[in-house]
């Protein structure tokens, strides 16, 4: 059996129903074979970022431990995307389901499909506040600890989504 790692993902819609669209993806993640959904965020709006002429997205964080390989789950969240109508044309375009795998453990890889960790996390408020909110002691490997990222992207805007 192999060991349980603990695993960040970073949830992102701006297209048909971001919310339901970031529900609906809760409950998927909730159900993954040999894993388990520790926590959820609350949902924030965001701008888009790269791209302007896009809607706001709605961004949340879940954490899970598994027992999956990095590689085996990045298949099972590419699936789930593409289950929700993803599809991947440019960098920065609208899309109805991101699932970003933020850290898996302390593992540090910088492969052809997988980046851990995910290499701009660090300076994304979308990222790091719903991070915050479900892990605040957390340690991003070779940048630092959640606060301290965070208040270095004080001027991002982002809002708290009303449930």
């Amino acid at each position: 059996m192999n060991p349980i790692s603990q695993v960040f993902i970073a949830l992102g819609s701006n297209l048909e129903d971001p919310v339901f669209q970031i529900r609906k993806a809760f409950d998927e993640l909730a159900r993954l074979p040999a894993s388990r959904l520790l926590a959820c965020s609350s949902l924030y709006r965001s701008a888009p970022v790269g791209r302007y002429d896009q809607p706001d997205f709605i961004n949340a964080v879940v954490q899970i431990e598994t027992s999956r390989s990095p590689h085996d789950l990045l298949k099972t969240l590419l699936e789930i995307e593409q289950s929700h109508g993803r599809v991947r044309r440019l960098p920065n375009d609208p899309r109805t389901l991101d699932l970003d795998m933020l850290m898996y453990d302390e593992l540090k890889c910088n492969g052809q499909n997988l980046t851990l960790p995910h290499p701009r996390m660090h300076q994304r408020a979308f990222v790091l506040e719903p991070l915050m909110e479900i892990a605040q002691d957390c340690y991003i490997p070779g940048h630092g600890t959640v606060v301290e990222l965070l208040a270095a992207c004080a001027e991002q805007q982002l809002e708290r989504e009303q449930n």
